[in-house]
């Protein structure tokens, strides 16, 4: 699905954030979440969500259900959505991380690391396959491969500043 989905989303100008599908009770259900791609030359990781606006979605969404259609991927019917990742962003590539150093994060792992699976604190880069990041007064190497979800934590303070400015 992601390997479809993504050049029609590059094509409209976005990042492909992430991609889930199963059946929920309203019957099966694609979700796509698409992100602004990050300013060229901008040294500030920005959570851009806010500015994905609903004909941004709108578009994506004609465009990948036609293809979905095509590709017939899916035997069943479907509902498609296309949305923001919102602030809590999900964080799956070594770009995603690299992208956000700086900021706060949850990351989960499949297996262990040094005898914890949850990590919570600020990211500082990801390189060779590696997320880097500091929680507890420690610096830990975490490989890609092995989380198994990571999202961006949001500050909220900063956010309620910026709506109230």
């Amino acid at each position: 699905m992601w390997t479809l989905a993504e050049p029609y989303v590059a094509d409209a100008g976005f990042d492909l954030c992430e991609v889930q599908a199963g059946r929920e009770a309203s019957g099966f259900v694609v979700r796509i979440f698409i992100d602004r791609l990050p300013e060229a030359g901008s040294a500030a990781a920005v959570v851009n969500s806010a500015s994905i606006s609903h004909e941004d979605c709108e578009r994506v969404s004609r465009d990948l259900s036609a293809a979905l259609d095509v590709a017939d991927l899916i035997p069943h019917a479907y509902q498609l959505e296309v949305s923001s990742p919102g602030l809590d962003r999900p964080l799956r590539r070594e770009r995603d991380f690299a992208r956000f150093a700086g900021q706060s994060a949850r990351i989960r792992l499949m297996e262990g690391v040094g005898g914890r699976r949850n990590f919570s604190g600020t990211l500082r880069g990801a390189h060779d396959g590696l997320v880097e990041i500091e929680c507890d007064g420690r610096s830990y190497q975490l490989p890609i491969a092995a989380v198994s979800q990571a999202k961006l934590i949001p500050d909220w303070g900063a956010e309620f500043h910026r709506s109230a400015s």
